[in-house]
């Protein structure tokens, strides 16, 4: 293979060690240098001088989970790295079944034929970390409240029969007064505010229960947890206020996109990053973040091409931004999903919208301009002619037969 880089290195990363390869130039071609260090900070400062005593221009690695991301911190600043996919490494053909991981890589980078993965600058990086963490938090109340809700079937309590929001002021001050004790239902009731107070007849009714001690408990822990959560998700969600002011217009431009929220837009921020430079097209943005179907042709057949796996995180953003898309009247947003879910269902329908709100990101955040609706009618003005044809064979088929004629002016 020709050689592209001169002075290259590659490293197998592993939780507790790493196996560096250098290839340098040498009398007779290129001469390999392989060493072991601990991925402790220390032992990855002297993998940062080894590789700068073998004058190293590029450091390759792996994605391997979590564990390259230490050894990046460290050689961020004093090399050129690249983050390589496993799976394109797998797909090059020529490997010998007796070179060490490290070796093979190493050969793949001198000769150019690695693409690095897309990593964020350090600040984008630590916001994903905070939209991420909270998202967790997010999702761990809406278990805890689901808990709760089971806890209080137990009782026979039917409060979430009556109350829309069992955690709003009413249902939890109802709940703190059955924890510390009080199980009088006209009490009960008597704690009901705003618009409840309307239905304290049917309050007493459904807060006549079998409310233990065992059950003050149990409750008491579960709504002590559900408070610690809202702390959390507030502190978390301060943090990120703070650290995305930079990205505020992009923020700003997301949140013009229907289904797009603040927490969304957050979300979208933290993992493609506002620079859309390093995506050539909205496509590559589209297939990078897997929101776009397999190319899976071959002899002139289209096989089954099933969506590449992408961020979790960006793809849980999108589909709760195209729910909320779908429902919003006289969009075009909305009239892409119906226009896709008679053909080929929900899901993939949804599919589309979120591919439709990633690719208007793109160029949003490229152009530095906002959203710009397309109309629920879009489809009919894009082609009348279609859209006639259409409708006059489905009258045919309805037995109709049918004279066009040119509308006046």
């Amino acid at each position: 293979m020709d050689v592209i880089v001169e002075r290259v290195a590659a490293l197998d990363v592993h939780k507790a060690s790493v196996t560096a390869c250098v290839r340098v130039p040498a009398a007779d071609g290129r001469e390999p240098h392989l060493a072991e260090f601990a991925t402790t900070v220390r032992g990855l400062l002297g993998l940062r001088d080894w590789l700068v005593a073998h004058r190293v221009s590029q450091v390759v690695m792996e994605a391997t989970g979590v564990y390259w991301k230490p050894v990046w911190h460290i050689l961020e600043d004093d090399f050129e790295l690249m983050l390589v996919n496993a799976r394109h490494v797998k797909q090059v053909p020529g490997r010998k079944t007796d070179m060490s991981d490290a070796a093979w890589l190493c050969q793949l980078a001198e000769a150019g034929l690695l693409k690095a993965n897309f990593v964020p600058p350090k600040p984008i990086r630590d916001l994903r970390q905070l939209t991420r963490y909270r998202k967790t938090q997010i999702a761990e109340r809406q278990r805890e409240a689901q808990r709760l809700h089971k806890a209080l079937e137990d009782t026979n309590v039917k409060l979430d029969c009556v109350a829309s929001d069992l955690l709003g002021a009413s249902g939890r001050a109802m709940l703190d007064a059955l924890v510390a004790g009080t199980t009088d239902a006209e009490i009960l009731a008597e704690l009901a505010k705003g618009r409840l107070r309307q239905k304290i007849p049917a309050l007493r009714e459904a807060l006549e229960g079998r409310f233990s001690d065992l059950h003050a408990l149990l409750i008491g822990a579960i709504l002590a947890h559900l408070d610690f959560l809202d702390e959390q998700i507030d502190r978390l969600s301060d943090a990120i206020e703070e650290r995305i002011a930079p990205f505020e217009q992009a923020v700003r431009l997301l949140c013009s996109i229907p289904g797009v929220q603040q927490r969304t837009a957050e979300i979208i921020v933290a993992e493609i990053g506002p620079d859309m430079t390093v995506f050539p097209s909205a496509r590559h943005l589209a297939s990078w973040a897997g929101q776009c179907p397999g190319n899976d042709r071959s002899a002139g057949k289209q096989r089954s091409g099933r969506t590449r796996k992408g961020s979790r995180w960006l793809n849980a953003a999108l589909k709760d931004a195209a729910m909320a898309a779908m429902r919003t009247k006289n969009s075009y947003l909305r009239a892409l999903y119906e226009r896709h879910r008679s053909r080929i269902g929900h899901g993939k329908a949804i599919g589309a919208v979120k591919h439709s709100i990633l690719v208007a990101a793109w160029h949003m955040l490229t152009t530095g301009e906002l959203y710009t609706d397309l109309g629920p009618d879009y489809y009919r003005r894009r082609d009348p002619a279609r859209t006639t044809k259409r409708l006059v064979a489905q009258l045919e088929r309805l037995g109709h037969t049918v004279t066009l004629q040119e509308a006046a002016a």
